[in-house]
């Protein structure tokens, strides 16, 4: 069964802008240093799964674009690279601790920032809006997928 999610990226690391113009619009998730948002990718996420692609850390944050898990997980490489922000020392090699999956970015939307999702009764519950959620990754259920999809981005 498909399922749906809502992942956060920096625009400066990679926007939806950057999967677009990737190779057949497709990038890996790296990065991911949260144990419950890897668990999500480990655990739940599969291939064909919506992705509504959210910028973070910037002057508007909020859903600017769609996309899809384009494959399963397979340990994050970043983990062990002492140059990148993203290593973990402690990260042993045959038993890695963080995984990345692919994304395919679909298309570019308007920009539906964080004010108009606020102000959204109908999402009132979703779960990037819950006091205290900070994670990367998280579920999005089937009726807030289809008032974003459908009514807030007409189709």
């Amino acid at each position: 069964m498909t399922q749906h999610w809502l992942m956060k990226s920096e625009p400066e690391e990679c926007s939806l802008d950057d999967a677009l113009a990737a190779p057949n619009a497709t990038v890996p998730w790296t990065g991911v240093r949260n144990y419950q948002a890897r668990n999500f990718m480990r655990d739940n996420m599969q291939v064909g799964d919506g992705v509504l692609f959210y910028h973070s850390s910037c002057a508007e944050p909020g859903i600017v674009g769609l996309a899809q898990v384009a494959s399963g997980v397979r340990p994050d490489p970043t983990q062990f690279d002492p140059a990148s922000p993203y290593f973990d020392a402690k990260s042993p090699a045959d038993k890695p601790r963080w995984l990345l999956l692919d994304v395919q970015a679909l298309k570019k939307t308007r920009l539906i920032g964080l004010a108009e999702l606020r102000a959204t009764p109908e999402l009132a519950d979703m779960v990037v809006l819950q006091r205290g959620s900070r994670l990367s990754i998280t579920p999005v259920s089937i009726e807030h997928w289809r008032f974003i999809t459908q009514r807030l981005l007409g189709g």
